[in-house]
């Protein structure tokens, strides 16, 4: 049996835009499980207890997950209060967990406030809970400016056009990557699905190794 892979979409997503990722984690071996959720109507946390039902019905010796945004925030909130049986590594991808710039600019007026729905509830304007090293973590943030954040002033420089590199930081963390890429770009660069791989494979990310682990799985 291969090992699967849960993909957490972001805010404003609903996981088709994860297709490519998808198809180049299924080209590397694993089996890849989209989790969707409503991202206005429910918190994190709300959306957490969904993901671990989500995860429970998938039939698998390993679960990775990677997750987009904020699907990281969702997936602090699952391990906070569901530890996961099955072994496995995860990777976020330009995820705001120290709080986002630009959902606090968003939130400070009644005329865009709406547009983050319940995602700001121990989410997006922080309060989200500790990472306790219960699995192996990478954190992959890119550093090309573009991207709709831009919209409000964009967040505090070096970013992606919506998520700053700082606001990526996580303690307990186990490596830190950032690439030349966008926000959205993250989901569609060659480079960011390679280091992902890597990640999934061997823990860390790399450049060496990446090619051989990627090359050795076609």
């Amino acid at each position: 049996m291969r090992e699967a892979v849960v993909l957490v979409h972001g805010i404003w997503m609903n996981g088709a835009e994860m297709w490519r990722l998808r198809q180049r984690l299924r080209q590397a071996g694993f089996d890849c499980y989209q989790f969707k959720y409503a991202s206005f109507k429910k918190s994190p946390e709300e959306n957490a207890e969904l993901l671990n039902s989500f995860v429970q019905s998938i039939d698998a010796r390993v679960i990775h997950f990677v997750c987009h945004s904020l699907g990281g925030i969702v997936l602090l909130h699952l391990f906070d209060k569901h530890l996961q049986s099955k072994p496995g590594r995860i990777v976020f991808l330009g995820s705001p967990v120290n709080g986002s710039e630009v959902a606090r600019r968003l939130y400070s007026t009644r005329f865009t406030r709406w547009s983050l729905g319940r995602s700001v509830d121990r989410g997006l304007l922080g309060g989200r809970p500790a990472w306790m090293k219960w699995r192996d973590l990478g954190i992959i943030a890119g550093t090309l400016p573009l991207g709709l954040g831009l919209i409000v002033g964009g967040p505090d420089w070096p970013h992606d056009g919506t998520v700053s590199v700082e606001e990526t930081y996580l303690g307990g963390a186990t490596d830190h990557l950032t690439l030349p890429v966008s926000h959205f770009g993250l989901l569609y660069s060659e480079e960011v699905a390679i280091q992902i791989v890597t990640f999934l494979r061997a823990g860390k990310f790399g450049n060496e190794l990446t090619n051989l682990l990627f090359d050795a799985t076609g």
